[in-house]
């Protein structure tokens, strides 16, 4: 399992070089990264760096809290040990609300088995705001599987589908107008019960594998 890494940092450019600079001349290799600027807390408008190591060498912590645009570095659990999988929901307001409710219940079903299974959401409308999420969708972190929860999805959205599918991440739709529904490799028409089949997908406790009914319609 990765370690994970957080550095409270000086907001300027260099930074990161420096620090991928140390890890690198410990050995370590960088798995997945992300930065961002802090925008409340004791330190606002500092820069702040996550990362997850392959292997946290000894004297790494204190190498990089020697640089001098380094002011503190803590050792946690890595995004896959804290939040696990995630099922991703885009939609309508209403069908996506029903969609997480039978995802959430079986997240908590597993995960209380000790799995770590989360579920993110965003209501949309329109095609263009649907088909960009579908699209950033295959640069998240993590993500393992999308429910498309709407009353008509098509055009760009289903062009976005496929790439996402070609990507691995498989996609569950709900019952619906528009070519979506054709391109996705389930469809399903209750969207509670949509919710339910993606965690299953994702959990390694339950006996379901969304390859063996891709193309079916439930």
């Amino acid at each position: 399992m990765s370690t994970a890494l957080n550095l409270i940092c000086e907001n300027r450019p260099g930074v990161l070089r420096d620090i991928a600079g140390v890890v690198a001349s410990l050995g370590g290799n960088i798995e997945y990264t992300q930065q961002f600027v802090l925008e409340r807390g004791v330190h606002r408008g500092k820069a702040t760096v996550y990362m997850e190591i392959d292997q946290l060498a000894a004297g790494m912590v204190e190498d990089l809290e020697a640089l001098p645009s380094v002011m503190e570095v803590t050792v946690h659990q890595s995004f896959d040990e804290i939040y696990g999988s995630r099922v991703i929901i885009i939609g309508g307001g209403a069908q996506v609300a029903q969609a997480a409710v039978g995802a959430v219940n079986e997240a908590d079903r597993h995960n209380l088995r000790g799995e770590r299974i989360s579920v993110d959401t965003i209501p949309l409308v329109g095609e263009d705001p649907i088909a960009d999420a579908v699209n950033a969708v295959g640069r998240l972190h993590r993500a393992s599987v999308l429910v498309l929860a709407g009353a008509l999805m098509g055009g760009r959205i289903s062009d976005e589908v496929q790439r996402l599918q070609e990507e691995g991440i498989p996609v569950i739709a709900l019952k619906m107008a528009g070519s979506v529904p054709r391109r996705a490799d389930l469809v399903v028409t209750d969207p509670i019960q949509a919710g339910t089949f993606a965690v299953m997908h994702v959990a390694k406790t339950a006996i379901f594998d969304i390859n063996r009914v891709r193309g079916m319609e439930f």
